[in-house]
């Protein structure tokens, strides 16, 4: 026999802790929120300008007034302030279900460019006939010119980037 060393290395993994599973959920949330809410703010305040005229504070005081109703176009910086809060914890809502959803369902993984587009869509659909409904907002009448905005800019600017921040979870 000859002098060998065999070193045989076993690592049994039990389970992860709940810190450990959970952070990838975290990362792919706050990136995918992050992003999402920065390039649906600046789609949103291009296209409210072109197609409403509002300025870049009048957007963000109209999701205010979801909460605040009229009176968050008398609020100034603050209420805008406000938008800005309400707009980004949709968007990290928005990105923790997707990224929860995908964590269970390979095929949103496997498939993300699909399945974040169809995604997007879904939330503007979600956002425009579940949310603003029962909100204070004094929504505009939806022309061809907001419903395609809405939807092709939500698949692209919200729903595809937060497929890609979860798409290797």
């Amino acid at each position: 026999m000859s002098d060998q060393n065999i070193s045989v290395s076993t690592r049994v993994e039990v389970g992860a802790s709940p810190n450990e599973a959970i952070r990838p959920l975290i990362k792919a949330a706050a990136y995918g929120g992050l992003a999402s809410g920065v390039l649906d703010a600046l789609n949103g305040v291009v296209a409210f300008y072109a197609i409403l005229g509002l300025n870049p504070i009048q957007v963000l005081q109209f999701i205010a007034s979801g909460a605040l109703g009229k009176k968050a176009f008398e609020g100034g910086l603050g209420s805008a302030t406000l938008g800005v809060i309400f707009h980004f914890l949709i968007a990290f809502v928005a990105a923790g279900v997707y990224a929860f959803a995908a964590k269970n369902l390979r095929l949103l993984r496997s498939q993300w460019v699909a399945a974040g587009l169809i995604y997007g869509a879904w939330v503007w659909v979600f956002m425009n006939f579940g949310v603003l409904p029962f909100s204070s907002v004094d929504a505009p009448a939806l022309t061809v010119s907001l419903v395609l905005n809405g939807v092709i800019g939500h698949a692209l600017f919200v729903g595809l980037p937060i497929a890609y921040f979860s798409r290797r979870l």
